[in-house]
């Protein structure tokens, strides 16, 4: 038997397991009524392998540890901090464009702002600003799920790369036909971009920043492509990834331990603030994706607030401290470093009131 030739049914399905926006909440701190425990899986089967996928990303990954080697022996200094731009571009604008703006509308953004993320996103080549939107709005309402594109409890290889190594599950390509991209499609500069792609991402990724330290620096074109291209580009990936893997399984769960998202700080410093990944699966309509405004692990929000400032982002959407907190007491494990077991201010009612969800489950 063909590995998904048996027939899905509406019962055998992927079934949601989290919020998108604000109005998917079902109870007061933002969650929904469903036991999120019950739904997570990952049907048993064998995976059909895409080698060309394969062996693309074993010579992308040996091309980066080329570039690695070239570094400290034949590069250029003035390359290798040019690598170390185009990634800080390209992580902006994957984090603050296709994440924070286009896929969970945390915060709305004027089209001098929305031309230069988009911009950016092209740099990091990670997919067209609306299909990565796309599979991740179904990674969050079904999340850990066989509609999960980069479903966790698969293991951590498959949650970081493996996803892209094989073929998708019938339910992703269900659940992402379901979905609502009416916002996606109104906006004329994401849709230009996802109509010339292919044009604009070889350009913006690899071709210009190759030729761009030949012509300033008379850096060579081994460097250039090694360096400022293919480490650059691979390596920008693999922290990517980390979301989806590490943050996904290493870590404490202050807001909701039934999920396998974790807040891990390692990720949120390579990724610009995208670890505090508890927080943002409870809560994925905040804009600074974490309970804290603190920059120095989360550079997406001091750019966000930057742009805001000047009036170019606006309508940055957070949520109410009463509700964080009500979430916290309710289903987090207990870390949390203002409400979380230990705290003085934990009153016998709060204690009681967690102890009896505990046991319900």
């Amino acid at each position: 038997m063909a590995p998904y030739s048996r027939i899905y049914h509406q019962d055998e399905s992927s079934k949601e397991t989290g919020v998108l926006f604000e109005d998917d909440a079902q109870t007061v701190d933002g969650d929904l009524t469903t036991d999120r425990f019950q739904l997570k899986r990952a049907e048993k089967r064998r995976l059909p392998l895409v080698w060309r996928n394969i062996i693309l990303f074993a010579l992308v990954h040996l091309a980066a540890l080329y570039g690695l080697h070239s570094i400290f022996t034949r590069a250029k200094l003035a390359t290798t901090l040019f690598a170390a731009v185009l990634y800080i571009i390209g992580m902006l604008g994957v984090t603050a464009g296709a994440h924070r703006l286009w896929a969970h509308r945390t915060y709305k953004a004027k089209w001098p702002l929305r031309l230069l993320l988009v911009i950016f996103n092209t740099i990091a080549f990670q997919d067209a600003v609306y299909h990565w939107a796309r599979d991740h709005r179904v990674h969050h309402k079904f999340s850990e799920t066989d509609a999960d594109p980069h479903n966790a409890t698969r293991g951590f290889f498959f949650s970081h790369v493996g996803w892209l190594l094989c073929k998708k599950h019938p339910d992703i390509k269900e659940k992402g036909r379901g979905l609502d991209l009416s916002d996606l499609r109104a906006d004329p500069i994401m849709m230009f971009q996802r109509k010339h792609y292919y044009i604009l991402m070889p350009l913006a990724c690899f071709v210009l920043p190759t030729v761009i330290p030949m012509v300033y620096w008379n850096e060579t074109l081994a460097s250039s492509w090694f360096v400022a291209t293919m480490f650059r580009w691979c390596f920008q990936l693999n922290m990517t990834w980390l979301v989806n893997s590490a943050a996904h399984k290493f870590g404490n769960r202050p807001y909701d331990k039934s999920m396998n998202p974790t807040q891990n700080a390692y990720v949120s410093a390579f990724t610009f603030g995208e670890g505090w990944h508890n927080y943002h699966h409870a809560f994925p309509w905040d804009y600074k994706t974490a309970e804290w405004g603190r920059y120095s692990l989360n550079i997406t929000t001091a750019f966000i607030d930057l742009f805001a400032k000047i009036g170019w982002a606006y309508d940055l959407k957070t949520v109410a401290p009463d509700v964080i907190q009500r979430r916290v007491l309710r289903t987090g494990d207990g870390s949390h470093e203002l409400w979380g077991w230990g705290d003085k201010d934990l009153t016998a009612e709060d204690a009681r009131n967690v102890l009896l969800v505990d046991k319900s489950r």
